[in-house]
């Protein structure tokens, strides 16, 4: 199984590698392979690389599952 989490692209270099916020996490990702993607634009990670762009709207529902779903983790435990 892989995971693939959005990202909002904060900054961008001139190697197309760029700076994310995930989930308040800053990480550093390369945009090589969504050369259109621009700062501000949400980005599905998967492995260090942008795999593709998202709507704003679908990203905050993605990241609503996802932070569903640690809610749920931690009520097993």
């Amino acid at each position: 199984m892989c995971l693939a989490i959005p990202a909002l692209i904060k900054s961008i270099d001139t190697n197309r590698e760029a700076d994310v916020d995930m989930g308040g996490v800053t990480r550093r990702i390369s945009l090589r392979l969504t050369p259109e993607a621009e700062v501000g634009d949400y980005v599905i990670v998967h492995t260090g690389y942008a795999i593709n762009i998202l709507d704003q709207q679908e990203a905050m529902e993605t990241l609503k599952l996802f932070e569903q779903l640690a809610q749920a983790a931690q009520e097993e435990h």
